[in-house]
């Protein structure tokens, strides 16, 4: 499914491993080939990522761990778009499924998340069985989490060994005084606490969670609400701390209290921020620390592009229809795949630096080795080659009969040539284990690939 790109993806995506001037929110040349890979094609994480590629949020945890006052979690509510709001609850043999029905139908997919409607981390026998049975089965997808932070540090360990690379938490303040005033209770140990006690417990473990992500090396983005008259100055510390500590991003978001909402600070008048109050302290905090400013506050249930919600077309009812509607087509056949590779079973070499090709047979039944195809080195530099030149000419017509080609990154040029010849550039699974990559790309091709170069 990914490889069906809309033309601003193929035209942007893959040019030297990142969009054309800035990946997530920092420059190409400032970001290692590991960091790129993560957050290239993650909208939350990019601020050109976020314009062409689909996130997907699944709603298989209910409860929650602590009470915030700007929370009112809503079970069944389709006419809301913000956090906590979600028309079903899902088990996680539910959630795959729907997963698997989304990568059918948004080409443009790259990440599932777990974002509520309470706090995953307090679900975590629902969260990490979703997060390992979609991990196993759709390798090609980002998984993510956002928390509280409270149950994190227990749980890190535990994260990184399925393969999230992505978690953001959300912390509001560092101050107890100042937290204490934005959550009503913490449930700790057992006990309900309440006042600077509760916020205490709860800073203590954001941080050491935070400290713990970022050993390991997973990618953290620290979501905060400005609440004007609470916290609205204290976020500039919190901005710097993160950094110190080092968090990839920093998204400061206006509190939502309309008293429709039922939430305590909607029922007691506490307004949120102006636009222009809101882009003051992100500026103010920018000097400290990168900023996220194009998230749109999805619902936990919320599915594809930022700013867009189409959960309603993914209602369990209509992923029955939909399994049922697949389960009718047959399955596509073998094809040829090409990898650029070094040779150590990774898919880690540019398509213009490699010299020669591993082909691949991929079925259903898994990725077989067939033969190592040499080709001729037309790129010798980091810069744009001469994609006109005869050796790309005679190494597009040694791949001519793969279904897809697979590297580390590739220019525009010769993403455009292969596609007019019919094979598929992909180079979403750079530096991944060669088998487990194509067999995800495989499960994304069209159920009658028609227009591919089948095996026979």
């Amino acid at each position: 499914m990914l490889l069906e790109r809309t033309q601003d993806a193929t035209q942007n995506a893959k040019t030297s491993g990142c969009a054309s001037t800035r990946c997530g929110t920092e420059a190409p040349s400032t970001l290692s080939d590991a960091m790129r890979a993560k957050v290239e094609t993650h909208p939350c994480y990019s601020d050109t990522a976020h314009l062409r590629f689909a996130r997907m949020h699944v709603a298989v945890a209910p409860a929650c761990n602590i009470q915030c006052n700007y929370c009112n979690r809503k079970y069944d509510c389709a006419n809301e778009t913000r956090p906590g709001v979600v028309s079903e609850v899902l088990q996680p043999e539910q959630a795959l499924r729907k997963v698997k029905a989304v990568a059918a139908k948004i080409p443009q997919l790259t990440v599932m998340g777990i974002a509520g409607p309470g706090d995953p981390l307090a679900n975590p026998k629902r969260t990490f069985e979703t997060l390992r049975q979609v991990g196993r089965e759709m390798p090609g997808i980002k998984l993510c989490i956002s928390t509280n932070g409270l149950n994190l540090p227990q749980y890190v360990d535990e994260l990184a060994e399925i393969g999230v690379d992505h978690v953001t938490i959300t912390i509001n303040a560092l101050d107890p005084h100042i937290a204490a005033k934005i959550y009503a209770w913490v449930i700790w140990e057992g006990k309900r606490l309440t006042g600077e006690e509760a916020a205490a417990v709860l800073i203590r473990q954001q941080l050491k969670g935070l400290d713990m992500l970022v050993a390991r090396g997973i990618l953290v983005k620290v979501n905060s609400v400005m609440i004007p008259g609470v916290n609205d100055q204290h976020l500039k510390a919190v901005s710097r701390l993160i950094k110190q500590k080092g968090a990839f991003l920093h998204n400061i978001m206006p509190l939502i209290s309309a008293p429709e909402h039922g939430t305590v600070f909607g029922l007691t008048g506490q307004r949120g921020p102006t636009d222009a109050e809101l882009d003051g302290l992100r500026d103010a905090c920018a000097t400290d620390m990168t900023m996220m400013r194009h998230c749109k506050q999805c619902r936990a249930d919320a599915i594809g592009m930022l700013g867009e919600d189409r959960n309603a077309e993914f209602t369990m009812d209509k992923v029955a229809a939909i399994e049922a509607a697949e389960a009718a087509q047959p399955d596509p056949l073998p094809v040829l795949m090409a990898v650029a590779t070094s040779g150590q079973g990774v898919i880690d070499v540019h398509f213009g630096h490699a010299r020669s090709f591993a082909i691949y047979e991929v079925s259903g039944e898994g990725a077989r080795f067939v033969e190592t195809r040499d080709v001729g080195l037309y790129c010798t530099g980091t810069d744009e080659c001469d994609d006109a030149t005869d050796t790309l000419s005679r190494t597009l017509k040694t791949l001519s009969d793969c279904a897809v080609v697979a590297c580390a990154r590739i220019g525009l040029g010769p993403w455009e040539r292969l596609e007019e010849i019919g094979v598929r550039p992909n180079g979403e699974h750079g530096w991944e284990a060669i088998e487990p990559a194509l067999a995800a790309i495989y499960a994304e091709l069209p159920a009658k690939p028609s227009n591919l170069r089948a095996v026979g």
